[in-house]
């Protein structure tokens, strides 16, 4: 007789079970099924931004090449597409060699529009800074001293890459507004600054020297010509890495 009742009482273990299982199982398939389907869609999404990136360095290395060799026009185009383009860096080097071909042709304005776009779109501070510092070169002829300035003072901050670049940017900018006591002031603070490069820290003493001389005006013109760019290449932080573009 117990072993009856062992017997009904398994049976209907057995059937409970099944009757959880058949409850169970459509949420099972269904989040086997969303997983699967996030991993198809993140393959899919990463396969689209390599094949982004592939495509984008090509046209850039391309609309380099172009603007070397003197075709303008052809390098216009060939940016223009990179800058829209999902690869982040290369679209960010891409606006910034557009604001260069506009800053050849004088059209300060449009310069720095493709400047600063090009800082938004960039993926890390390295490229963000650089486009920054072309936008406050670009408007040191024409902008108001304090728009300059807005505009470089961040850039001086500690662990900014082109904080040195930056405060000698922030150095013409105050000799062109005549304020020679400014700029002797910021270039004695490049040429203690330890982490400067040797380059730069000539340059400041040699322009300390200038201004003592009565000679701001040609400072003016030296600092412009020396620190008009950042020094050090630039590179795409995607999977392929172009040659960065020079100074524009």
């Amino acid at each position: 007789m117990a072993d009856l009742f062992e017997e009904v009482e398994e049976q209907l273990r057995s059937d409970r079970y099944r009757t959880f299982a058949f409850k169970i199982l459509p949420w099972v398939l269904g989040l086997a099924a969303a997983v699967l389907i996030a991993a198809l869609s993140w393959w899919g999404w990463s396969h689209y931004q390599e094949q982004a990136t592939g495509k984008a360095s090509e046209q850039y290395e391309a609309g380099l090449e172009a603007l070397q060799q003197g075709r303008a026009d052809q390098a216009t185009k060939l940016f223009t597409d990179v800058s829209q383009s999902q690869a982040k860096a290369y679209k960010s080097l891409a606006l910034m060699q557009l604001g260069g071909i506009q800053l050849s042709q004088n059209k300060t304005a449009a310069a720095v529009q493709f400047f600063d776009k090009s800082a938004e779109a960039a993926p890390d501070p390295m490229i963000a800074d650089a486009a920054r510092l072309k936008s406050a070169f670009a408007l040191l002829d024409t902008a108001p001293k304090k728009d300059v300035e807005a505009r470089l003072t961040p850039l001086m901050q500690d662990g900014r890459p082109y904080r040195v670049e930056a405060r000698e940017a922030l150095a013409f900018s105050k000799l062109m507004g005549g304020d020679h006591a400014g700029a002797r002031g910021d270039f004695v603070i490049i040429s203690g600054m330890l982490d400067a490069p040797e380059g730069a820290r000539a340059r400041a003493k040699a322009a300390i020297g200038l201004i003592d001389s009565g000679s701001a005006k040609a400072v003016a013109t030296t600092v412009r010509a020396a620190a008009a760019l950042p020094p050090t290449a630039l590179a795409p932080t995607e999977p392929a890495q172009p040659q960065a573009p020079g100074p524009q």
